[in-house]
């Protein structure tokens, strides 16, 4: 959706995402809550960066104005288990004479993916082995819009975007990102009037294994899943807020093939703390709301803390930083700083990104 910011792209090398861990409940029940955080600003620049990926060994950005870049890290065990930063980049993408804004990121074990807003979009694909970049997918259109990317394996991936032709905009490779098709309306649910997709965090789709989850918002909120890779989709209403263009689910999180929770608002009305998270313990199917005027208000990105068996949460947004440590039901805030977008690196350690800035949180 076209009124939030924009993100740039990159190049890098990585590793495999970390496998969440279960830990026992005798644990959880008995682990640290988080009383504060602390912050070690790692780039301050004129970039709104919006679209952030994390392994245990690189960060990753993307940025507004062509703007892109990466980090590599290691964890310093004999130092309050600092990150330190060995090595980092950054440059600009030039499209036709113009910087396009990117706010889509995703990384597999070959290549780092970087996607544009508006029209034309483009989608980059920077092989980590050639250091060859390559332009591979264009798509023109008065309505083309996308908002989010992930993969679910090394070989296939996928984007979703605004509706173009009465269904959102959902784009697939399986061939490691080299080519990518459109899916066709036919597939896929009919859109509400006035149903679209926020660019707010690059965290409105979510994949765990060959399940597929993606988040609707403006004139409906609504929850698209596929479990067999995008050949079939499925559609369900959520109680969120909406209705209105700035109003909706922005975010989306799952902890498992189960658990789930969405946070939103109306980023016009950040105070408002009604109707902007719900939680489902069935996939998908279903949502209740929860913390009813008792929350924070606004945010544009949540995540669950690794292992944790979902009973920790952060969401950040331009209103600060906020966490539940009983499974979404209460908050509080741990800092006013302003972020767009977070990822966990460990579970006490994450990397979140804002205006003009991207930071180590440590949380306490």
């Amino acid at each position: 959706m076209r009124y939030i910011i924009f993100l740039s792209f990159f190049i890098v090398f990585f590793s495999c995402k970390k496998e969440i861990e279960v830990t026992s409940l005798k644990t959880i029940s008995n682990a640290p809550v988080f009383k504060g955080v602390t912050m070690d600003h790692i780039l301050n620049d004129s970039t709104s960066i919006r679209a952030i990926s994390v392994t245990d060994s690189s960060i990753v950005y993307g940025g507004s104005n062509g703007h892109y870049g990466y980090f590599k890290i290691t964890q310093n065990l004999d130092k309050n288990d600092k990150i330190i930063i060995t090595e980092k980049n950054k440059g600009v993408v030039d499209f036709l004479g113009n910087q396009p804004s990117f706010r889509s990121v995703a990384i597999t074990k070959n290549a780092y993916f970087l996607l544009s807003i508006e029209n034309p979009a483009l989608l980059y694909r920077y092989d980590l082995y050639t250091n060859q970049m390559k332009l591979v997918y264009t798509e023109d259109g008065e309505n083309v819009f996308y908002d989010a990317l992930t993969f679910i394996n090394d070989q296939e991936g996928f984007a979703i975007g605004d509706p173009v032709d009465g269904c959102l905009s959902i784009i697939k490779t399986m061939d490691g990102g080299n080519t990518w098709n459109k899916l066709d309306c036919s597939i896929l649910p009919k859109i509400v009037s006035g149903e679209a997709a926020f660019a707010a965090s690059d965290t409105n789709i979510k994949s765990i294994d060959n399940t597929l989850w993606v988040l609707s918002g403006g004139g409906a909120s609504r929850v698209y899943k596929s479990t067999n890779k995008g050949s079939s989709w499925k559609v369900y209403n959520t109680p969120i807020i909406q209705g209105e263009s700035t109003q909706g689910g922005y975010s989306i999180d799952f902890y498992d093939v189960k658990n789930g929770i969405i946070y939103g608002g109306d980023y016009t009305k950040p105070t408002n703390n009604q109707k902007n998270i719900a939680i489902t313990n069935d996939g998908g199917k279903s949502w209740e709301l929860i913390a009813q005027n008792t929350n924070d208000g606004y945010k544009s990105c949540v995540q669950y803390v690794p292992n944790r068996n979902g009973r920790d949460i952060v969401s950040v947004g331009f209103t600060g930083i906020s966490y539940s440590s009983d499974y979404g039901n209460n908050w509080k805030i741990l800092s006013n700083e302003s972020f767009f977008s977070i990822r966990f690196i460990t579970e006490n350690i994450a990397v979140a990104s804002g205006k003009n800035k991207i930071s180590f949180v440590y949380f306490k």
